[in-house]
């Protein structure tokens, strides 16, 4: 979908693609009502916006979006983002054995802590980074890694716009 079928979809056809690039329906629903963008540049700025003003349970709904780092099993409601997905987390491909299970115990470690799942912005990081990532922010307070996860999902959101533009 490019920026002028964006801006001309019906809100049901352009909704189905935004969910794609953030799983946050009140994002997508405010995006869909700043519509038309003059370019991808405003897009972007816009849905960055957006995202800073929504609340915690906006969030939680974009990260629950998300198959856990290593894991392939993605949510129902992502099902239509897995080719997206599995390039993001192409670093895992390569992983040995004992790292996807260190993984394993760490996101349930998190997940256990937090209430939802660790959120990183995958691409171009290799199982080892984000395994390190991963146990560094155990260690943060929950607000601020709420923080964090949100920032992480927006350059997530970020990316993934840019693929939908490009019809990737």
């Amino acid at each position: 979908m490019n920026l002028a079928e964006l801006n001309q979809s019906d809100s049901e056809q352009a909704g189905i693609e935004l969910l794609k690039c953030c799983g946050s329906s009140k994002w997508v629903k405010n995006i869909l009502a700043a519509r038309p963008f003059s370019s991808a540049a405003k897009l972007h700025v816009q849905a960055e916006k957006i995202w800073l003003e929504l609340a915690k349970d906006d969030y939680l709904e974009a990260f629950a979006a998300h198959p856990k780092i290593g894991e392939s099993k993605t949510p129902e409601k992502a099902k239509n983002t897995e080719s997206w997905t599995s390039k993001e987390q192409a670093g895992m491909l390569n992983a040995a054995d004992p790292l996807k299970l260190e993984l394993e115990q760490q996101n349930r470690k998190y997940e256990k802590k937090f209430g939802y799942i660790f959120i990183v912005c995958a691409t171009g990081k290799s199982a080892e980074e984000m395994l390190s990532l991963l146990q560094q922010r155990l260690e943060n307070i929950p607000l601020i890694e709420l923080r964090i996860a949100a920032s992480e999902q927006n350059k997530i959101t970020n990316l993934r716009l840019k693929k939908m533009l490009a019809d990737l």
